[in-house]
């Protein structure tokens, strides 16, 4: 089936999951959230691929700010990327998720669980 995003996205996205698989390969399941996005910027960086860690972006309501809410890594301004490490991902998370593509106007997001005994069972595309 044909991705509805440019090839260009697509190959970032698959650069970005390798980058998640050798930190999961090399640290395993069961740490803090924390520690897979510091590893994995670290990862990113040496691959040569630009990220922001704690991207921070105004949530308004009615014309007023409510607050700036942290995505936890926007790749090339083109990807958000949410680290997890729970038991299962849920349809919380993926609305999480969505949430963050909106506040970040871009289209792929990937919810990446840690916590798995492969890091396959952890991954979740979400586009918006």
């Amino acid at each position: 089936m044909a991705s509805p995003l440019p090839q260009e996205i697509e190959e970032l996205a698959e650069k970005i999951i390798g980058a998640c698989i050798a930190v999961h390969r090399a640290l395993g399941p069961g740490l803090l959230e924390i520690i897979y996005a510091r590893a994995l910027a670290l990862e990113l960086a040496a691959c040569g691929i630009p990220f922001e860690v704690e991207k921070s972006y105004p949530v308004f309501y009615r014309d007023s700010l409510l607050c700036h809410q942290r995505l936890d890594l926007l790749v090339a301004g083109q990807i958000v990327v949410e680290v997890k490490s729970v038991e299962r991902l849920s349809s919380v998370h993926v609305a999480q998720v969505l949430s963050y593509l909106h506040l970040a106007n871009v289209r792929l997001g990937l919810l990446i669980n840690f916590n798995e005994y492969t890091l396959k069972g952890g991954l979740r595309r979400v586009i918006l």
